[in-house]
């Protein structure tokens, strides 16, 4: 069996049992809140520390094991708390390295880069191999994933440049990809175009947010590409009510495709995006078990196998990151 990289160090793939495929620990803009504590949210670091270890707790006694959190440079991304909640809870985290950006790369790669100011080789592409090669920091974990976006604003030149270094890094490392899309603008199929492009093979790229549509034509497309269906956003009925989202799993399973999907809520212990109450009150499901307790029981409703069930969760994770 292969080994994949996690928080606490290599793991046997068999041994990653029911994943969810894309889950954040914290969304955390660092630099706003080092230089204006308490917006939009207090944060209590070991409050925050206990809250998220309290959730994954109770995530374990679901029968999940593992959650892979991408949680990039443009995201918060800060291994030493993952570290320490790691520690103190049984499931897995596997860490991801990438950029996230709808548009503009930061300035520290705005004039370093192939025919820019200061020409060299990309070092976006460096930084990641380094991130999955040597570890992250002086952490010593290494990531296990890949991660880039591309949203409404389509493929901008700074979202190109990351996707191809993201690319780029997996035909050095092997490390599979996640890509945040928009599916109402189809920008997995353009995600495709692009890694394809540098070499990426398909099979080991998740376009990610494929929840939030229900063109079941448009999903057929990325799956028969042989990339993975990220339907990893249930608990965000203000997107895509919840009915659809499992209408929309049900019947691709019923079609043939549970081997295509994966499944998550894209959720977090604490994001900063918004006041942490309004949040609360206004997505009320958007949490790390409302898979275990309400979608399952709804798909299985609507004719999903058990079998189907852990193929999405157990075997399609396990294939997904065997090298």
């Amino acid at each position: 069996m292969a080994s994949v990289d996690s928080a606490r160090g290599p793991l046997d793939t068999g041994d990653l049992g029911r994943v969810l495929m894309h889950e954040h620990v914290f969304v955390l803009g660092e630099e706003l809140r080092e230089n204006y504590p308490g917006f939009p949210s207090e944060w209590d670091e070991e409050l925050r520390v206990d809250d998220a270890v309290a959730k994954l707790h109770a995530l374990s006694e679901r029968g999940i094991d593992t959650i892979v959190d991408p949680t990039v440079i443009g995201l918060g991304r800060y291994i030493p708390r993952i570290q320490r909640i790691a520690d103190r809870t049984d499931i897995n985290i596997l860490v991801a390295t990438g950029l996230y950006t709808y548009n503009e790369l930061p300035f520290q790669f705005h004039y370093v880069g192939p025919g820019l100011l200061f020409d060299a080789p990309e070092p976006l592409t460096e930084l990641f191999v380094r991130d999955i090669r040597e570890g992250i920091a002086d952490s010593g974990v290494k990531a296990a994933m890949l991660k880039c976006a591309i949203e409404a604003q389509g493929l901008t030149p700074g979202v190109e440049r990351v996707m191809r270094a993201v690319g780029q890094a997996h035909v050095e490392t092997g490390v599979p990809i996640t890509v945040h899309t928009n599916p109402h603008t189809e920008s997995g199929l353009v995600a495709q175009r692009v890694l394809s492009e540098e070499g990426v093979d398909l099979t080991k790229v998740v376009i990610g947010h494929c929840g939030d549509t229900t063109d079941l034509d448009y999903l057929c497309k990325i799956a028969d590409a042989g990339s993975l269906l990220g339907m990893d956003r249930f608990g965000l009925d203000l997107l895509l009510p919840f009915e659809q989202r499992v209408d929309t799993v049900a019947a691709l399973a019923q079609q043939g495709y549970a081997e295509s999907m994966v499944l998550a809520h894209d959720a977090s212990c604490f994001i900063d995006w918004f006041p942490h109450d309004v949040k609360e009150a206004a997505v009320p499901n958007w949490n790390y078990n409302h898979i275990s307790d309400d979608v399952l029981p709804a798909l299985r409703e609507r004719g999903v196998t058990d079998e189907q069930i852990t193929t999405m969760l157990a075997d399609n994770p396990r294939r997904f990151f065997e090298r």
